[in-house]
């Protein structure tokens, strides 16, 4: 019974985490104007106040998945929802943009630890023949949080200030705490007693901050530059992991596991294609069609909704069928979606808009639980943190280039001005640009999601092998 009990709570934690710190992501977006009114800051200090918060994110989550692997999942798992509900009090109650941002930095940090170890508990908590269902629900309640959060932030900026969109975080934090306290008994660290690579950290989070720090300033040299420098400390990075004896990242998972090599650059491609669908549409929506923001928000809740109900059961189906073909099958699911958006005229009725959005939610929702299935079930028990912060940094990464994609088409055909009525017609087209290229990104994505190969008939092939993974 407690074992029934044991995973259940694991589940309820683990599905509670992803929500909110999703939720947190993509319902400040909404507030930024408020917090830009009340602070009276110029854009691009205004930028920072999402963009310290992802960038501290990605640069945390593989060394905090390492942390896990070696001082427990548990204990790393709760100390981030302490540091995220904290930092949700402390954002709310800023008096200034910068401590607003210097708050929203340990936020990230707390929410990187809570992905990079949800995952991984779930994993070590439920077989192989559950697993599928147990990651299509915790990928569900990520699709709940990204979807809820611009609709909810905007309905809580409206009525009750920004500062209550950080409030709404304290109670599930506290929830959170005490099921963690009360339920769930044990603790996972499979990599015990190893040590902690602190040169290779550093080199990745400088890499990261490279990368995604140059993609935000595109299409200016500095942003190239950067990018260019991020890349080099990739480079870098690669060739101190393959030296040391306990890196922070083995890079033997991708030079000898192909399942999680391409799972990866599966989820990398996905994320980097349709993160920016709903910040082209909803510009679309009002400034185009006129609508209002709530009605805009209706519309584009179509894809979340769709991919919120049948992750459980794509997740469900990746325990009994091959991950790879359930995957595939997504990405290209994702494809027939995007592509109808590339055809975009001022004339495009709701319903064509309604229509994509569901076949691209359906597509993704095929594609998610069984790829975070594929990668968590390639490696190791004592990689499963490491594993699980991959997956994150492979969605914040993707999250970040769509991001970037979006602002160089729109730099190339309108400029960096406000889209007035006179740049609707190039506005049209660099959405139509934009749509065009996520396609091919996803074509891509197909062949990269089945070049993977089978999970159950190879097991895992990382080198350090023994073998034991199940």
């Amino acid at each position: 019974m407690s074992h029934t009990v044991s995973k259940r709570s694991t589940l309820i934690v683990a599905a509670l985490s992803s929500f909110m710190t999703p939720f947190m992501g993509s319902s400040i977006n909404i507030a930024l104007p408020s917090i830009e009114k009340e602070f009276e800051i110029d854009a691009v200090l205004l930028s920072w106040v999402a963009t310290s918060y992802l960038l501290a994110a990605a640069i945390s989550l593989v060394p905090f998945g390492r942390l896990a692997d070696i001082y427990g999942r548990k204990k790393t798992f709760a100390y981030g929802i302490v540091a995220f509900t904290v930092t949700s009090f402390l954002s709310a109650v800023s008096p200034s943009a910068p401590m607003l941002i210097f708050f929203r930095v340990f936020q990230g940090i707390g929410s990187a630890m809570i992905f990079a170890t949800g995952i991984a508990i779930l994993t070590s908590v439920f077989p192989p023949s559950e697993r599928g269902k147990a990651l299509g629900i915790n990928v569900a309640a990520v699709y709940l949080g990204l979807s809820f959060g611009p609709f909810l932030g905007g309905v809580l900026t409206q009525h009750f200030t920004w500062r209550s969109v950080f409030l709404v975080n304290i109670p599930f934090g506290i929830v959170i705490i005490t099921l963690v306290w009360w339920k769930l008994k044990g603790e996972w660290a499979e990599a015990r007693g190893e040590k902690f690579d602190v040169p290779g950290a550093l080199i990745y989070s400088l890499a990261i901050i490279g990368i995604m720090y140059g993609v935000s300033l595109l299409p200016a040299l500095k942003g190239i530059l950067f990018i260019l420098s991020g890349l080099v400390g990739v480079l870098a990075f690669v060739k101190w992991e393959l030296r040391v004896e306990y890196p922070v990242f083995h890079m033997g998972l991708f030079k000898a596991n192909k399942a999680f090599a391409f799972s990866n650059l599966a989820a990398l491609i996905n994320y980097s294609a349709t993160f920016a669908v709903t910040f082209l549409l909803s510009l679309y929506l009002q400034r185009i069609k006129g609508l209002s923001p709530q009605f805009a928000g209706m519309i584009l809740v179509a894809q979340p909704i769709v991919m919120a109900v049948f992750s459980p059961l794509a997740g469900r189906l990746s325990d009994k069928i091959e991950p790879r073909i359930v995957a595939s099958l997504g990405m290209a699911l994702t494809v027939a979606g995007l592509l109808p958006f590339s055809f975009l005229t001022e004339e495009s009725s709701l319903a064509f808009i309604v229509t994509s959005l569901t076949v691209l939610g359906f597509g993704f929702a095929l594609f998610s639980s069984p790829n975070t299935n594929a990668i968590m079930s390639s490696v190791d028990r004592r990689f499963y943190g490491l594993a699980s912060g991959s997956v994150g940094t492979m969605r914040l990464m993707g999250m970040m280039i769509s991001m970037g994609i979006a602002t160089l088409v729109f730099a190339l055909y309108i400029g960096r001005v406000q889209i007035a009525p006179a740049h609707y017609p190039a506005f049209l087209k660099s959405v139509r640009v934009a749509f065009t290229i996520f396609s091919i990104f996803c074509i891509g994505g197909v062949f990269a999601s089945l070049a993977r190969g089978n999970i159950r008939l190879n097991a895992p092939g990382a080198p350090t092998k023994d073998g034991s993974h199940s």
